[in-house]
């Protein structure tokens, strides 16, 4: 027998966060892509613009169908806080991409590049949690993913802390020091989002699995 969904069938929340979720792949792979190619750095910086301002319009429209919708899927405060934690993401990223632009590093380092890459592969879990979450909820699949997300947070996390130790090496001057500092900082906070996302996702399927 299939299981029974308490969800509403109203599905604009659902093509909105999905919609969210795959902007934010989008700018974490243009970031990776920026960084990998970095002679063509201010071309794959105007995309990150453009995916920064989509991701604020969808956010907007979150919430703006939350305010005229009566039954909502789950609980209004998830709702918001998971479409301000998804937006937190391209909005970190797109500093961090946008801070190495401005203070006109020289090339990235491989701590950027390797953090990149963590962005990138937490936010493609993050878009497969929420698909499965417009489906009848799999408590079992929506917590590998999460667990999958805390795991990237904690390399995350590792990798920061020893780029930070890299930093104040004496091997760099002041300068650079700082300008990297600030870049790993909205790195970080981005995959830090990730797993607030991951966090409300959990939440959600815990109540209503």
């Amino acid at each position: 027998m299939a299981k029974f969904s308490i969800f509403p069938r109203e599905t604009a929340f659902f093509d909105l966060f999905e919609k969210s979720a795959q902007n934010s792949v989008k700018i974490a792979q243009q970031t990776r892509e920026m960084l990998s190619n970095w002679e063509k750095a201010q071309e794959y910086m105007n995309v990150i613009i453009e995916l920064e301002h989509e991701g604020d319009s969808v956010t907007h429209e979150i919430i703006a169908q939350l305010h005229r919708t009566f039954i909502t899927p789950f609980d209004r405060e998830d709702i918001a806080l998971l479409a301000h934690s998804l937006d937190d993401v391209t909005d970190f990223i797109e500093a961090s991409a946008d801070t190495m632009i401005l203070y006109k590093v020289e090339k990235p380092t491989p701590q950027a590049k390797e953090m990149a890459g963590i962005l990138v592969e937490a936010t493609l879990e993050i878009e497969k949690a929420i698909s499965e979450i417009r489906r009848n909820i799999n408590l079992k699949k929506i917590l590998q993913r999460c667990i999958e997300i805390n795991r990237l947070e904690n390399v995350a996390d590792e990798l920061y802390r020893s780029a930070l130790a890299a930093l104040f090496s004496d091997q760099y001057d002041m300068a650079f020091v700082i300008k990297w500092r600030e870049i790993y900082e909205y790195m970080e906070r981005a995959v830090d989002s990730c797993e607030d996302i991951a966090n409300i996702l959990e939440g959600v399927a815990l109540k209503y699995a």
